[in-house]
């Protein structure tokens, strides 16, 4: 039996919950981004041995609480990107357990994080991936490569909710760079945030200001992409917002890729990741699935909690 309990409930029925929890059953935590104490009480309060907290925050903040559960030896579920894309010590000392598992912070449901597992695992060498990390971006590149201008791409990005709500953050390539890191360190790569180098799409002048001006200045940059995506495509290559794990070295970027490769074929707003590796050249071996969405962040989220409760049981 699995006792769901999210911070963002009043205080009252969080200890209601937690009083409620018997030995042994799976404890869910699910903390809201402004209640450190509260994640970190009710995991003192109804943690048990074969606990479980799942954190599906945006927030560093939680990261006590997530240290806790696992001093505690309880299991540990991220979909929250930003505890294994900080500082490379926090990475290690959340990583140095089996009890930790964190699918969803790269692919969402797609198993991209367990891909990367097992070939290392199986003693492949993976010399190169090669990968579209966001559902938001592919969207734009997709539509950019239909011939629609980049400002009405954009903002028909953010009517429809596939932005966040200043599409900066999505548009910075930040999201980006944090599931490359996360990748990057899987692969034993020693790398900081500030050792990933990111490519936003919009220039300097438009990064301060609210979001009504920055929308409205994005005819500006019309324009050069749409000269940019002609160039790629007399050279039978299309544009595709990417990030690129090579040689101990990782950049997100717009790059344009050939048409009949997998990126180049990819449309909509899937995600492809290629994985170069010894055992798979010259072809490599890829992965393409949904990379956002509440459904698909919740099925790898559940696909974790299930393998560790395996695990623990």
């Amino acid at each position: 039996m699995t006792a769901v309990v999210s911070l963002q409930e009043s205080v009252a029925n969080l200890v209601r919950t937690a009083a409620r929890v018997r030995p042994g059953e799976q404890v869910c935590i699910a903390a809201d981004t402004n209640t450190l104490p509260i994640a970190q009480a009710i995991v003192d309060v109804a943690g048990a041995d074969d606990a479980i907290v799942v954190d599906c925050t945006a927030s560093e903040k939680v990261i006590p609480a997530l240290e806790m559960a696992l001093d505690r030896g309880y299991g540990v579920v991220l979909a929250n990107k930003k505890p294994l894309s900080g500082p490379l010590s926090l990475f290690r000392r959340l990583t140095a357990t089996r009890r930790l598992r964190h699918e969803a912070t790269v692919g969402a449901g797609t198993p991209v994080v367990a891909t990367l597992d097992a070939l290392m695992r199986s003693g492949d060498d993976v010399s190169q991936i090669v990968a579209t990390l966001s559902s938001t971006l592919g969207f734009l590149m997709s539509e950019l490569q239909a011939g629609r201008p980049f400002s009405t791409t954009v903002r028909q990005a953010h009517a429809l909710g596939y932005t966040e709500p200043d599409p900066r953050d999505d548009l910075s390539g930040a999201d980006v760079a944090r599931k490359a890191l996360i990748l990057a360190r899987m692969l034993g790569w020693e790398l900081e945030m500030a050792d990933v180098r990111v490519e936003p799409l919009y220039s300097q002048s438009l990064a301060e200001g609210s979001v009504e001006e920055f929308l409205a200045g994005l005819e500006a940059l019309d324009q050069a992409f749409a000269a940019t995506v002609q160039e790629a495509r007399e050279r039978s290559e299309a544009l595709r917002y990417v990030a690129t794990l090579a040689d101990g070295q990782c950049a997100v970027g717009v790059r344009a890729v050939p048409f009949a490769s997998p990126l180049g074929r990819l449309t909509g707003n899937d995600n492809l990741v290629e994985f170069h590796t010894r055992w798979y050249t010259p072809n490599p071996l890829v992965l393409q699935g949904r990379g956002a969405g509440a459904d698909a962040t919740a099925a790898g989220v559940l696909a974790d909690v299930i393998a560790l409760a395996q695990c623990m049981g």
